[in-house]
């Protein structure tokens, strides 16, 4: 999975001249599924997401509080564009999970981010339809989240590094003996 995440004051979904959903201050989530995700992925962005301190705390320290923490909302849009390879300079889409799997499983992340959080304020667009996305960034502030791959080892280059280490100090100590 593949998250776009936007601190914002306020955003909001249009399908048509139709207001689909809008939010006030929070963050605005653009979530690209593949077709490897799976329910520990779909978990892991999710407390990501909640958890995911972008806002400052009442003594203006910066990125020290979450949406969670603030209780402010959060607006998802499925956007399987994020799944994107390019080929040259066309997109191909051929890693983005199929529409019919995919709106299950969007649905599945829907679900269990209200189910972690306040059902109330968490909002959508509506899957599979040609939305216009208003945003107004805060800041800006703009992360961008990846799951980790199906069975891989951890891509923070603390951790890699405290793992190699260990790998060199263990094979020292064998060829020391």
């Amino acid at each position: 999975m593949k998250a776009v995440v936007q601190r914002v004051t306020r955003a909001s979904v249009t399908v048509g001249e139709e207001q689909i959903s809008a939010i006030g201050r929070g963050i605005c989530v653009l979530l690209g599924i593949s077709l490897e995700d799976t329910q520990k992925e779909l978990e892991h962005m999710v407390r990501k997401i909640l958890n995911l301190r972008v806002f400052e705390d009442e003594s203006g320290k910066h990125w020290s509080k979450s949406v969670m923490d603030k209780q402010y909302e959060v607006l998802c849009v499925s956007q399987f564009t994020l799944q994107c390879v390019l080929k040259g300079n066309k997109p191909d889409f051929h890693l983005a999970m199929p529409t019919e799997q995919a709106e299950g499983f969007y649905n599945s992340f829907l679900e269990q981010l209200r189910k972690t959080y306040r059902p109330e304020l968490i909002k959508d667009g509506k899957f599979g339809a040609y939305m216009q996305v208003h945003i107004q960034n805060d800041g800006p502030v703009t992360i961008e989240l990846e799951s980790p791959a199906p069975g891989a080892a951890t891509s923070d280059p603390k951790q890699v590094s405290l793992k190699l280490e260990t790998q060199v100090s263990l094979l020292n100590t064998r060829n020391l003996s």
